[in-house]
């Protein structure tokens, strides 16, 4: 019996909806995230996405708290991961190997962010999977290219580090390029991580992070 409530107690602890819970909380008009308050009345639009097999339950926390507050929003999950969401659209791609739909949906998510003014606020939730699930590939890769890659990086027994060290220097959203696309509005991360060490540039690689990573990196990568 102490077994099982010990085992209930850790599914708790790091329930998606749980985690939100207790650092996103909105009295009145007055946002909390984390230790920043943000004054919705100065907020012209908030805008929710994100990436991750455990994204889906993170949004419809965030919903159960802002409600009709949220303007738009969008997030990618793997096929089967769909939660019932009011506010906030779902797209269900490809795991762990990337595929058209991914690339579609990130599109989109890319393009809701990239006209915003200084008083929008971006609420990003990632969460484990959301590299995959965030498929961008830079121009003169194609998506069938980064399939391969990831099909090999995975293949070789790469780490998480180093594939995602890798995915970051061939995509257009990871490594802190959603963040540059969203500037000017305000960007706020809330990750649930399944990396160990809990590196923020690794988690879904990284979005709306600095890249501590190189292209010598990735090279040195493929050649071991």
């Amino acid at each position: 019996m102490d077994a099982q409530e010990i085992f209930q107690a850790g599914l708790k602890a790091v329930s998606p909806a749980d985690c939100v819970d207790r650092v996103v909380s909105l009295e009145h008009s007055m946002l909390r995230i984390s230790d920043t308050n943000y004054d919705l009345n100065n907020i012209s639009r908030i805008i929710v996405v994100g990436a991750g097999k455990a994204t889906p339950a993170m949004a419809l926390a965030i919903e159960n708290i802002l409600s009709k507050h949220i303007n738009d929003g969008l997030i990618t999950t793997k096929y089967g991961h769909r939660l019932p969401l009011r506010y906030i659209e779902t797209v269900e791609c490809g795991h762990p190997v990337p595929d058209k739909e991914g690339v579609n949906g990130t599109q989109n998510l890319l393009n809701m962010v990239s006209k915003l003014n200084s008083d929008a606020l971006v609420i990003c939730l990632f969460s484990g999977g959301g590299s995959a699930l965030l498929p961008a590939p830079v121009e003169g890769i194609n998506l069938s290219e980064k399939q391969e890659t990831t099909q090999l990086l995975l293949e070789a027994g790469c780490t998480i580090d180093e594939i995602n060290t890798i995915r970051k220097h061939i995509s257009q959203i990871k490594g802190g390029l959603l963040a540059k696309a969203a500037h000017p509005a305000k960007v706020v991360s809330l990750m649930l991580s399944d990396v160990i060490g809990d590196k923020l540039d690794t988690i879904a690689s990284g979005p709306t992070c600095p890249d501590n990573t190189t292209y010598s990196d990735s090279l040195e990568i493929i050649r071991r």
